[in-house]
């Protein structure tokens, strides 16, 4: 039975609960404060109650959240009838409601959190939330009571997935047990309040066919991915934040043979290969005594010595880069990663400037040469201005001479092209072709030489 259809007739006084029940003395409730303030004054005196008779339950990781919940409802609804206040059956419906979801669940926020449709949840500070749908970004139209509120709110996340947020820690990204990634500040360095981002990914990971019918993606440019990926290119997907980098990279990977043993590295876990050989590693932070640090630079360098046929980077933001770069040049060729750029020019460029930070005295030159040698690909995602997302370049990394790299583009957006449904834009084929293709033949992979240039002998 559902909260609303428990509480819809509305609970009359001593129906659930006589006045010597088990849960003890009720916190009074003034029933002269009408409107808005009733309902606020109402839920404040009732979170009181909740605190004292179920405080240490409520963080008890061994109560299901079914069994929390009608405790829960049980004593708002003891507290409502024994304090003789009438509140209309939609408010005490929605009062229930709103104080489960602040008590065991994440307060007004948490119908988002079970929209579908939304894919991430911003809260700039207690009074200003914003969604987002379709890749654009709308007012949820809701907030939470107050500076206190929001920060419960976000202790309560955060402690769930063994994390800690305070003073002398303000920071905290993290990933949820149904994989959204959180990431919260709060003061001192947040200035205007705490601040709470969520970003939620889908249960079922997406299809390359997914792509196409959201014009991600052609079908042309498809195919031409599925070749390289099955012909152990290196890949680096290029992108903005919230671009949709992390998705396409797991439908890339989608593409890898099911025989191939598979090493995914993340700082949060968000990659879902439905394969039968992939072994998971995510990084971990300081602990709270500032010890524990497992980085992505560690979790890179103890792969290589789990024989992995392909290692697969969530991310590259710092000295990793040039880890990376070590395997795909040392025998883990179609190997894929993303990393933070608005070209595929800049991206290489940002990894040459990671790379130099691995703190290593290694020469421009000399890096630059490794990137030649170990990146085939770069593929750039967008997010346009009407909230699409869309592959708007794949570039072939083309050799390395005079001191700086070659490189040609495969396929490029041509924003001007009109659709046959009317809309404008498309990945084309630019007839450029891949130098990678007997490289690819020789893989035991058949490339199509409209795309890839093949060797006679090859």
């Amino acid at each position: 039975m559902t909260i609303s259809e428990k509480f819809g007739g509305g609970a009359s006084k001593g129906k659930l609960y006589s006045s010597s029940s088990s849960l003890g003395q009720v916190v009074n409730i003034e029933p002269e404060v009408e409107g808005e303030n009733e309902l606020k004054t109402l839920r404040n005196q009732v979170v009181q109650q909740l605190a004292i008779q179920f405080g240490s339950l409520m963080n008890d990781s061994r109560q299901s959240r079914r069994d929390l919940e009608n405790k829960v409802v049980e004593a708002v609804a003891f507290v409502i009838d024994t304090g003789n206040h009438a509140i209309p059956k939609i408010n005490r419906a929605d009062l229930v409601q709103g104080l489960v979801d602040d008590l065991i669940g994440n307060g007004p926020i948490e119908p988002f959190l079970r929209d579908p449709s939304v894919t991430e949840i911003m809260v700039n500070r207690f009074n200003q939330v914003f969604i987002e749908r379709d890749g654009k970004i709308f007012p949820a139209g809701i907030e939470f009571h107050d500076e206190e509120h929001l920060r419960s709110t976000i202790e309560r996340i955060v402690s769930r997935v063994g994390r800690r947020i305070d003073e002398s820690s303000p920071m905290v990204d993290a990933r949820l047990p149904d994989g959204s990634r959180v990431n919260a500040v709060i003061s001192p360095i947040a200035l205007d309040g705490s601040s709470l981002t969520i970003r939620k990914f889908a249960n079922e990971a997406l299809s390359i066919q997914d792509l196409v019918t959201n014009e991600t993606v052609t079908e042309e440019a498809a195919a031409f991915l599925n070749t390289c990926i099955q012909g152990k290119l290196n890949v680096v997907i290029s992108g903005g934040t919230g671009s949709g980098k992390t998705t396409t990279l797991n439908v890339l990977a989608s593409f890898i043979p099911p025989s191939e043993r598979i090493i995914t590295i993340e700082d949060s876990a968000e990659l879902q290969l439905n394969k039968p050989h992939v072994i998971r590693m995510e990084s971990r932070p300081l602990n709270v005594e500032g010890r524990g640090l497992v980085s992505i630079r560690d979790l890179v360098r103890n792969s290589l010595r789990m024989r992995p046929d392909r290692i697969v980077i969530g991310e590259v933001r710092d000295g990793t880069a040039f880890d990376m770069l070590q395997a795909m040049n040392t025998g883990h060729d179609g190997s894929m990663t993303t990393v933070h750029a608005n070209t595929p020019t800049d991206a290489l460029t940002r990894i040459e400037s990671m790379s130099l930070m691995a703190g290593m005295e290694i020469p421009l030159q000399v890096i630059r040469e490794q990137i030649s040698q170990s990146i085939n690909l770069v593929i750039q995602q967008s997010r346009l201005a009407n909230g699409s997302r869309k592959i708007t370049s794949i570039l072939e990394v083309d050799g390395f001479e005079s001191g700086d790299l070659n490189h040609k583009e495969i396929f490029r957006f041509n924003f001007g092209a009109k659709n046959d449904d009317g809309s404008s834009g498309r990945l084309e084929f630019t007839g450029n072709k891949s130098s990678a293709g007997t490289k690819i033949v020789s893989r035991g992979v058949s490339a199509d030489p409209k795309y890839f240039e093949i060797d006679a002998h090859g």
